[in-house]
């Protein structure tokens, strides 16, 4: 049976969840510290309705500690999951890709929000118009009232 530091070993991701060290420091920066918000945010909502669901028990430190201590768990394992070496290298593959891309202005950014906004909202009047018509049609013919 293999020792508890030979599965550790074996394994890169529980390797990554133990240390404290990151994995290529300077690189893709940006899209970890963006990934590493979106999965607290997640972690956070999580344990906050832990809390709220809790909260009936009338237990105050079960209602605070134990989201407290999977809050705590969780945020240590976001950090440490964005420096997984295989989800760093993604993960700064990203943010080179992201540099690269020729991003629109903001008068045609602006212009084209505009374009799309009011194409859905036309649409949604046309289908708005159309329902309006067969419905004062059907209750006119007596088919519903």
């Amino acid at each position: 049976m293999a020792s508890k530091d030979e599965t550790i070993a074996g394994n890169p991701i529980l390797r990554a969840l133990f240390q404290t060290g990151l994995y290529k420091r300077s690189q893709g920066r940006m899209m970890r510290q963006m990934t590493f918000a979106a999965l607290a945010l997640g972690c956070a909502l999580g344990c906050w309705r832990l809390m709220v669901y809790l909260e009936p028990s009338g237990r105050r430190e079960l209602q605070y500690l134990v989201p407290a201590a999977l809050l705590a768990l969780g945020l240590w394992i976001c950090y440490r999951a964005v420096n997984v070496p295989q989800f760093a290298d993604f993960l700064i593959a990203v943010e080179a890709e992201m540099n690269k891309v020729s991003w629109p202005t903001r008068d045609v950014l602006f212009r084209s929000t505009f374009v799309v906004m009011f194409t859905i909202f036309f649409l949604a009047l046309t289908l708005f118009l159309y329902d309006f018509f067969w419905s004062y049609l059907l209750t006119f013919l007596g088919v519903t009232s």
